[in-house]
């Protein structure tokens, strides 16, 4: 598996995350193929990668 640079990550926190801190996650969508997810809270402890394409498929299953 090849490496992902995340340094350009512009990162937001999801609008359904705890506002008091709670359980956050922040989400990257400015990278062409990956859609990259952590947990905001400790954002060193890792991030899960996301193929785009099956991000949206997800996205759209959650909204139904």
């Amino acid at each position: 598996m090849r490496a992902i640079d995340l340094s350009t990550a512009t990162w937001r926190k999801s609008s359904y995350s705890n506002p008091d801190g709670g359980a956050c996650v922040e989400v990257a969508q400015n990278l062409p193929s990956v859609v990259p997810v952590r947990d905001s809270k400790d954002p060193a402890r890792g991030t899960l990668l996301f193929e785009a394409a099956a991000w949206s498929r997800f996205i759209d299953e959650v909204k139904r």
